[in-house]
């Protein structure tokens, strides 16, 4: 039986750190331009409090999205020691294109993947790159349809990305700037006909009667901002409850196609979004089993990255495969879930045995 498995990963973090205390200052407001009563060391804890995030990393002037893919490729093909000749599909996950350091546009003509394959010097006409704009749950769907062309006969590898540069696209008077960071995660997936190994199952869906614009675009917090540009923006009340309810749902309806029981599962790879949902939903997801969730089975960066949307996932895989994560690792022949949710809204997971 022809299935697929990642045989290499690589990431690449932002080298500039922007601590909770540097939004000290910041002249954060609501919606409506007012101001908030409490001070901002009141916000930032409480802030601190919900999300768990200490810290985040933000990318160089000089690098943009497409560059960062690129540095987090270059680690996955060397890890996995492919040819990039051989490559069959780039598949790159993001959201808003190359945007420039204090640019007000983003950038994907040509597409992020088509500047990947060039910075990779691939001559190869049939490798075939194309970008996906799936919202956080980008790169999870990157490497289902991977596995798709490659059950099909269509390809033999694939080179997945997620990357983003939030930084650039968040309002500074907006509290949930706070929460969005910058990185770049990839992996290679390959075909196997290892019947104990690979991806096993996945699931997939897309909610867009009520919840399409949970996550969209909108005017900055200070009305005295151009009103036509647009950041980032959030009801975020509504994503958690939405969340916390559809991720366990849908990561159950993954785990009972693979036929595999929920007590086979070691670790959860789950979209670094807010430690205090992510929590909510492996509890959530446990609850359908009727047993507590295992200490230790989703592994954490967000304390120290951020959310860097579609990069969390492959990020925080490939710190967990290289020993970078205190207390945390995966053994030959363990299953995990890969499980995201975000802007669609969509939602999806995979189950995989490594």
């Amino acid at each position: 039986m022809i299935s697929s498995k990642i045989t290499g990963t690589g990431s690449f973090i932002p080298s500039i750190k922007k601590e909770n205390k540097a939004f000290i200052n910041a002249n954060f407001l609501n919606e409506d331009g007012s101001k908030f009563p409490s001070e901002n060391e009141i916000i930032i804890d409480k802030f601190k409090t919900i999300t768990g995030i200490d810290e985040r990393r933000y990318a160089k002037a000089e690098f943009k999205t497409s560059d960062i893919a690129f540095f987090a490729a270059e680690k996955a093909i060397n890890d996995a020691n492919v040819n990039p000749e051989e490559l069959d599909y780039i598949i790159f996950a993001h959201n808003f294109g190359d945007v420039k350091q204090d640019a007000i546009q983003g950038d994907m003509l040509p597409s992020l993947a088509t500047r990947v394959k060039y910075r990779l010097g691939i001559a190869n006409p049939n490798c075939v790159a194309y970008d996906i704009l799936f919202g956080c749950p980008g790169w999870v769907e990157g490497v289902i349809q991977a596995q798709a062309f490659i059950k099909a006969g269509m390809a033999k590898k694939c080179l997945v990305i997620g990357a983003e540069t939030l930084s650039r696209v968040v309002d500074k008077h907006d509290r949930d700037s706070m929460i969005y960071s910058d990185g770049a995660g990839a992996c290679i997936v390959e075909k196997t006909e290892q019947k104990d190994a690979g991806i096993i199952s996945h699931a997939s869906q897309t909610f867009a009667k009520e919840e399409a614009y949970f996550l969209h675009f909108g005017k900055s917090f200070n009305l005295n901002e151009d009103k036509n540009v647009r950041y980032i923006k959030m009801y975020g009340r509504k994503i958690y409850e939405f969340a916390i309810t559809n991720v366990p749902a849908a990561m159950k309806v993954a785990l009972d196609k693979s036929e595999i029981s929920i007590n086979e599962v070691k670790k959860i790879f789950i979209h670094q979004a807010n430690e205090k949902m992510d929590e909510a939903i492996i509890k959530r997801f446990y609850r359908l089993y009727k047993m507590p969730a295992p200490e230790g089975v989703m592994p954490m960066s967000i304390h120290k990255l951020g959310n860097s949307s579609v990069a969390t996932v492959p990020t925080l895989l490939d710190l967990v495969l290289k020993g970078n994560i205190k207390n945390q690792e995966v053994n030959k022949g363990d299953v995990v879930i890969l499980a995201s949710v975000g802007a669609g809204m969509n939602i999806n997971a995979i189950v995989y045995r490594f």
